[in-house]
């Protein structure tokens, strides 16, 4: 397994300017860092790529669909222009080196329409997810779909909903993204939400219940560390949570008082314990 870390701890939008905390990332004991972009205009991917590489840290990709951006609307205008948001951060994850692009990818964060999904959105999205697949093939890049709880989305909140949609896309290259806030939410158990995502499992994100250090709170963390072990799971662990000073962040994620002394905590302190419960 490796370990990573998401950098919307300290910005919502990573660039050059950033680079800077990259040797910290490796000195705590980081593999690789989990790039986050809501816009991919202007961000010098190869040079950030490069940056990570020089420190010895591998990358990984991530955005959302905000806004009105959809895959599942019932504009076809709408879902357009989120396919080509896809394909175009499919492209930048492989311009910065990501091999895995993840993120909540059927309806747009904080989209609650007082409803349920319907038969009709569900299909918008086997359909726009599978549309991504040639771009995916060819870049090398991996899709890692995102449930999220029912307060961040009424489309998709549990992994065992997550699994099926990938199966009905049909294609290795679409996969799931297992994180921990979120399961500590939805599912029964995170051992059931895990044995739920089956093979389609291409991510994880093993965040605390707060989103404060992870092994500070009550996320059933020996459940997670004994799914992986058992089923050999060689992929990403990565720590995301979000900085609290960061007004368009804190917003988005309410997250209203300071979750750890620094944020610097969370991802030192953090790294170690999962180390040491994945080891």
């Amino acid at each position: 397994m490796r370990f990573g870390i998401n950098t919307l701890l300290w910005t919502a939008g990573f660039d050059a300017s950033h680079t800077h905390l990259l040797p910290k990332f490796k000195s705590w004991g980081f593999d690789g860092v989990e790039i986050a972009r809501f816009d991919f205009d202007g961000f010098p991917a190869e040079d950030i790529g490069r940056a990570a590489r020089s420190e010895g840290l591998d990358t990984i990709f991530c955005s959302a669909l905000t806004g009105t951006v959809s895959l599942v609307s019932d504009d076809a205008a709408i879902r357009t222009k989120a396919r080509d948001f896809l394909r175009k951060g499919i492209e930048t994850a492989a311009r910065v080196g990501a091999k895995v692009f993840l993120g909540p990818f059927c309806a747009p964060v904080g989209q609650l329409l007082g409803r349920r999904r319907t038969a009709e959105e569900w299909d918008r999205a086997v359909e726009g997810l599978r549309s991504l697949v040639p771009d995916l093939k060819a870049h090398g890049v991996t899709l890692a779909v995102e449930p999220l709880n029912r307060f961040e989305t009424y489309f998709l909140n549990l992994d065992s909903d997550a699994a099926k949609l990938c199966a009905e896309v049909g294609d290795p290259s679409v996969g799931i993204l297992f994180d921990t806030f979120h399961a500590n939410i939805e599912e029964k158990s995170l051992a059931a939400g895990l044995a739920a995502v089956g093979p389609h499992l291409a991510h994880v994100h093993a965040c605390e219940n707060d989103r404060g250090i992870p092994g500070s709170g009550h996320v059933e963390w020996h459940s997670l560390f004994k799914g992986l072990k058992e089923r050999n799971y060689e992929g990403w662990v990565v720590i995301e949570s979000f900085g609290s000073r960061i007004p368009e962040i804190a917003a988005a994620a309410c997250i209203w008082r300071d979750l750890a002394p620094s944020v610097d905590d969370i991802a030192a302190q953090g790294v170690q314990f999962l180390r040491r419960g994945l080891a």
